[in-house]
């Protein structure tokens, strides 16, 4: 009797999310994603938009499509409906850019409580690249194969050293919380995060970009493969309905385009970024 209590639930449930519980998706070389828990699935924002005039979940098909005109009319409370909970361990400098996102519920690994573990983040020599020539903050320029493997020793070795040096304070008696000071920022520290489903959108839809760093990047896309399994119509009209922002000026480009007349950046307040993304969204 009690094996059939622990297995039954009055509770909405997502089936596909509920074979990966707890498992751990790897992401880079050491860190994962796991999901802890979670509240609602597709039919809990259908039932949360339907509760003014009292109807619950039809058929799939227009759940479907009431979940599309939600999404695309940006009727965000709905979404609010579905929370849930993942562990992350990910490199600190990936952690900061990920607390940005200022609307979870977040505890992270203490390194004042606990001693950190001698686990770092080694990129692949075929990562490891210059800084962009246009984009001030992102790697983009090619490396020679001998350079890219002398800057992989080179933070493998202080990896090494800092961790072999951090163990040697803790010995002498210093206090865990000035230790870990000389630990560099790509150690992998380890936090909960409880996030709502419409915020989780909109973390999937920045750091799923091309502009993303690669290394958050790989942890949003394994995300968005959890949102595929978990709200399969949100998934759907996440992915169908396209978040990229227009200016009216590159509405206008694109106006000429359409029409067949040349376009170019010259002659117009475009920046380089946002014409590299008209450039990769509609081939102009």
């Amino acid at each position: 009797m009690s094996d059939i209590m622990e297995n039954t639930t009055k509770r909405a449930m997502s089936h596909e999310l509920e074979k990966i519980l707890f498992e751990e998706i790897k992401v880079l070389d050491q860190g994962f994603v796991r999901v802890i828990d979670y509240m609602g699935n597709d039919s809990s924002i259908v039932q949360a938009a339907r509760i003014s005039y009292g109807k619950g979940t039809k058929t799939q098909s227009s759940d479907a499509g009431l979940i599309n005109y939600l999404f695309k009319n940006a009727h965000t409370s709905v979404f609010e409906m579905c929370e849930i909970k993942l562990h992350i361990k990910a490199p600190i400098f990936v952690a900061r850019q990920w607390l940005r996102h200022r609307t979870a519920n977040v505890n992270e690994y203490s390194a004042r409580y606990s001693e950190m573990e001698d686990s770092f983040y080694l990129p692949n020599k075929e990562d490891i690249k210059g800084q962009d020539k246009t984009n001030k903050q992102a790697r983009g320029l090619e490396l020679e194969d001998s350079i890219k493997q002398e800057s992989q020793d080179m933070i493998h070795n202080l990896n090494t050293e800092s961790y072999k040096a951090y163990l040697s304070l803790l010995e002498k008696g210093v206090a865990r919380e000035l230790a870990r000071g000389i630990l560099p920022t790509n150690i992998y520290t380890q936090f909960y995060w409880k996030i709502d489903l419409n915020n989780l959108l909109r973390f999937v839809m920045l750091r799923s970009s091309n502009h993303s760093q690669q290394e958050i990047k790989a942890y949003s896309d394994t995300i968005k493969h959890i949102l595929k399994l978990w709200t399969p119509m949100v998934y759907n009209a996440f992915t169908n309905f396209n978040q990229m922002s227009l200016s009216a000026n590159a509405i206008e480009v694109i106006k000429k385009a359409i029409k067949g007349e040349k376009v170019s950046r010259e002659g117009t307040s475009i920046g380089k970024s946002e014409w590299k993304s008209l450039e990769e969204a509609f081939g102009i």
